[in-house]
């Protein structure tokens, strides 16, 4: 397994998928990192959705958390994610920068 940024994102204001599993694959998320570039209060929503079905409200990880300008918020996630398994963020307003980082596999390793 590789290490790596799995998807990015930045002034997500509509939901925003950052991270699609590919097929054949499996990916653990190790963490996610919410940057707010401003200086005011934004908050974000992230939801995980089961082979890519659209975000239901059983979906959510985090909804409406606020991030204080000019700070970083890290989610230690640690979940494995089956093939088309699907990461989305949102954001109240433009200035948040949304990375998602962990490892790919092949199904089966």
């Amino acid at each position: 397994m590789a290490r790596m940024i799995l998807g990015q994102a930045a002034d997500a204001t509509s939901e925003t998928t950052i991270y699609t599993v590919p097929s054949g694959k499996m990916a653990t998320v190790s963490s996610l990192t919410i940057c707010n570039r401003g200086l005011t209060e934004i908050s974000f929503r992230i939801s995980c959705s089961v082979a890519g079905a659209s975000t239901s409200t059983k979906d959510y990880l985090y909804y409406d958390l606020p991030v204080s300008g000019r700070d970083t918020f890290i989610a230690t996630i640690g979940a494995t994610l089956a093939a088309t398994d699907v990461i989305r963020v949102f954001a109240s307003a433009a200035g948040l920068s949304f990375n998602a980082f962990g490892d790919e596999s092949d199904v089966g390793d």
